[in-house]
């Protein structure tokens, strides 16, 4: 894994890439609100076993990057720093944009507004359609709570890890970002179908922060005639950092293997 750092809409942005030099197709992958790309490795590395250079960058105001903790103000910004990511690559292999929770906000509209640029879609307990997240906004101070770790994922060490790791934002959501993302979650869902692009929608039926009923107001707007869904029952809301992560990604690799026809 190769760290850089690149200009982004509101400042330097940290990158990660996975190199392959045999690789067959980029996957770009985008994490979710309060996180960062390198809690990303296992995924990137089981990418680039099936033939992929992988690169990710941590989101404006995460990780690495530079920016108030955890401030979104400007979704289209994040769409137009996935850019960014893409263009560090200087790869002109066939894309699949790989988007978690808010990422895959970012990424869903990256795809209405980019679609030539992309060969397939992923899309992993995507926020889209409604979002009880939203509900925050009536409140008149926004309560300071952080996400819960064991919301994430069944297996105890994913919730350890979460919890003690400086890169993630423990702090609570703020007012301006609750309203951005209610911004572009409009703007999804009121934006163009996926028309004829692979995509495929992943989530787990135990997920108490992106509930995949939410998500299905959004999936039923968005599909086009190449969407296909896997639900896995049981699981929380990181579906790559649960317990059947393995299958999780089995089912990433197949996917892409056959839409973009690598056999």
């Amino acid at each position: 894994m190769i760290e850089s750092n690149v200009p982004g809409h509101s400042g330097e942005l940290a990158v990660r890439t996975w190199p392959n030099l045999e690789a067959t197709w980029l996957a770009v992958l985008v994490h979710g609100y309060g996180e960062h790309s390198g809690r990303y490795g296992h995924v990137a590395e089981a990418l680039v076993a099936a033939g992929a250079l992988v690169v990710a960058a941590d989101q404006a105001g995460h990780g690495g990057s530079e920016g108030p903790r955890a401030l979104i103000t400007d979704v289209d910004g994040l769409v137009a720093d996935v850019d960014a990511a893409i263009s560090s690559a200087a790869s002109d292999l066939p894309i699949v944009l790989i988007g978690h929770s808010v990422g895959g906000l970012v990424a869903a509209k990256y795809a209405q507004e980019h679609r030539e640029r992309l060969a397939a879609l992923v899309l992993s307990a995507p926020v889209l359609g409604t979002w009880q997240g939203l509900d925050l906004l009536s409140e008149p101070e926004i309560p300071d709570e952080s996400i819960d770790p064991k919301l994430l994922s069944r297996d105890p060490e994913v919730v350890r890890g979460y919890a003690a790791d400086p890169l993630v934002w423990h702090g609570p959501f703020q007012r301006a970002t609750l309203e951005a993302l209610e911004r572009a979650l409009e703007e999804v869902n009121y934006g163009p179908a996926l028309e004829d692009l692979p995509t495929l929608w992943l989530h787990g039926d135990a997920d108490e922060l992106v509930p995949l009923a939410d998500t299905r107001t959004g999936t039923d707007r968005l599909r086009g005639l190449l969407f296909e869904e896997r639900v896995y029952p049981g699981a929380r809301h990181e579906v790559f950092n649960e317990t059947n992560r393995d299958e999780v990604l089995a089912d990433v690799v197949e996917f892409v293997r056959r839409v973009l026809e690598l056999g």
